[in-house]
């Protein structure tokens, strides 16, 4: 058996909290001391299952239909059979969240493939593992949401649609992880990835927009990028406003002359792109329009979702 965490330097404020937490783990609720899974989980040993970040806002969980929605989707993709229905598993987010007091949070909700043999065969694997934490999350700090991101153009490319669909939130994040390193060797926060053809995709974590004039863009999922939930959202804010929103493709060009450009994602929300390989995009300063689709998106979260305490 291998824990399920990894623990912090003794004694850090981190650990502490950590500690406290409740885990939902195939039906029970332990310690993290006590989260547990086999090393023989394939999702340990292959990547082989899927997963769902989820927030919690003012004891909302945001959007949380559309989440299990899609992890659903992507279990069905991959022909894992999650062991319990939409409403089970909406129960299980809600009361992890009870356990741990979350008002405010973050959930990550993981179905492996579960144990099996050492060899690839999904087929035996019996049993999926299922484990649910709801913790907290900081994914950039307070400045860049002020000020805005430098992000670059990183050489790895996003996953082809026809090999791993990156439409599926699977557990196996390395080609996401390549380009997250390759934009910290660069000394900026994120990366920014095409696709074979040249188009843009997405960044390593967050689905992309750029604005022109008063027309949003983004590019369409059959390009590799994920369906995300954020911006999904931001799409219908964006619309409700009366903006024009556009799904198609468009190159580092579109980017660099864009007036505005910002990213969506559950974990960084909406955050605005300053600079992109070194070209100041608009004039260098987070755009009117960014502020006013995340102020907008901002004012849901706490009601557009399931209660945890009612």
């Amino acid at each position: 058996m291998a824990k399920a965490a990894i623990f912090l330097s003794a004694g850090s404020a981190e650990e502490v909290t950590r500690l406290g937490l409740k885990i939902y783990l195939n039906g029970k609720y332990v310690d993290v001391r006590n989260a547990k899974i086999s090393i023989f989980d394939h999702g340990v040993l292959y990547g082989d299952g899927v997963f769902e970040g989820i927030r919690a806002y003012k004891g909302c969980i945001f959007r949380l239909k559309q989440h299990l929605e899609r992890l659903y989707a992507s279990a069905k993709y991959i022909m894992l059979k999650i062991p319990l229905t939409l409403g089970q598993m909406t129960d299980v987010v809600v009361n992890t969240c009870r356990m741990n007091k979350i008002k405010d949070g973050y959930i990550r909700l993981v179905v492996t493939r579960g144990p099996g043999t050492l060899g690839l065969a999904p087929w035996l694997c019996t049993k999926p593992t299922i484990f649910v934490i709801a913790d907290r999350i900081k994914l950039y700090p307070e400045e860049f949401y002020k000020n805005g991101l430098s992000i670059i153009t990183v050489p790895t490319l996003r996953n082809l649609p026809e090999t791993t669909s990156p439409r599926v939130k699977s557990l196996n994040y390395l080609n996401n992880i390549l380009a997250k390193i390759e934009a910290h060797n660069s000394g900026v926060q994120e990366a920014l990835m095409l696709n074979q053809r040249g188009y843009v995709v997405e960044c390593s974590g967050e689905n992309i927009f750029i604005v022109k004039g008063s027309t949003l863009y983004t590019p369409p999922v059959y390009l590799g990028a994920l369906k995300g939930i954020t911006r999904d959202c931001i799409i219908e804010i964006a619309t409700h406003l009366g903006f024009r929103v556009i799904e198609e493709p468009f190159t580092r060009f579109d980017v660099f002359d864009a007036d505005e450009c910002f990213l969506t994602g559950t974990a960084a929300e909406g955050i605005p792109v300053v600079k992109v390989d070194n070209r100041i995009i608009g004039n260098g300063r987070p755009g009117k329009i960014t502020k006013l689709l995340i102020k907008k998106y901002r004012e849901i979260t706490s009601t557009d979702g399931v209660m945890i305490y009612s």
